[in-house]
């Protein structure tokens, strides 16, 4: 349980299971399993304050405290987002697929999907689970390849009608506005869950009287950390439409 910043967690490493040939009436050696650990460190923060004066609370006809809350929360998970997007990639082991990145488009799109899929086949990623990360522009353009054709998805229906992109070479496809973006180019992730590890507590949130004025001020506290515990299972590629 995280209960402030600077928190230590303790992550238990996936063991790795040796395999041997075996003829019938051999012997078999019997591993022990190593339970090594990593340390993820809590070490960073996001806070929110704002103030909902007296008279404009009870003049709004939203539950204006509420409705700011919420706002802060989806805020905060916004703010997260772009720092492990931005950040996550720099602990990969695996070689840029486009370190000099060309215009992406229709007929090009795929490919570069297929490349991270090889990169991962070539580590011994699992196949299940994997993920791929890309903008909306970069949704847009591969809407408009051969995915319209439903049998490269597996879908029975085309995501140009049903708007899923859906799975694509084994890659469960996701679109977000919080990728890092340097001069027009957007840098995509892509890898498989086990190469991260992530943990996050909203460690305060107060409601306090306002001495100066009429008024509640709200103020919140997340802590979180991030580290990559699996170089080979995470990747980015620079995703830059024409």
């Amino acid at each position: 349980e995280i209960e402030a910043y600077g928190d230590t967690v303790n992550i238990i490493k996936e063991p790795t299971v040796s395999v041997s040939s075996y003829t019938r009436g051999g012997h078999i050696n019997i591993q022990n399993l190593a339970d090594d650990q990593l340390q993820l460190v809590v070490d960073q923060a996001n806070a929110f304050a704002f103030k909902v004066d007296d008279i404009l609370r009870e003049q709004a006809d939203i539950d204006f405290m509420n409705e700011a809350a919420n706002d802060a929360a989806q805020n905060m998970k916004i703010a997260i987002e772009q720092d492990v997007f931005a950040n996550v990639a720099a602990g990969s082991s695996l070689t840029d697929i486009n370190a000099t990145p060309a215009n992406i488009t229709a007929s090009t799109v795929l490919g570069h999907i297929l490349d991270a899929g090889q990169q991962l086949d070539e580590n011994n990623i699992p196949e299940d689970g994997r993920f791929m990360i890309i903008n909306p522009a970069v949704a847009t353009v591969l809407k408009q390849s051969e995915l319209r054709q439903a049998y490269l998805t597996g879908d029975n229906v085309s995501p140009l009608r049903n708007g899923f992109i859906g799975t694509v070479d084994r890659f469960n496809m996701y679109v977000s506005n919080n990728l890092s973006t340097t001069s027009g180019v957007t840098s995509g992730l892509y890898g498989h869950p086990k190469a991260v590890a992530y943990a996050s507590q909203m460690t305060n949130t107060e409601t306090v009287r306002l001495e100066s004025s009429f008024g509640d001020g709200v103020r919140g506290l997340s802590v979180y950390g991030y580290k990559v515990i699996l170089p080979t299972a995470i990747g980015e590629f620079k995703l830059q439409t024409a």
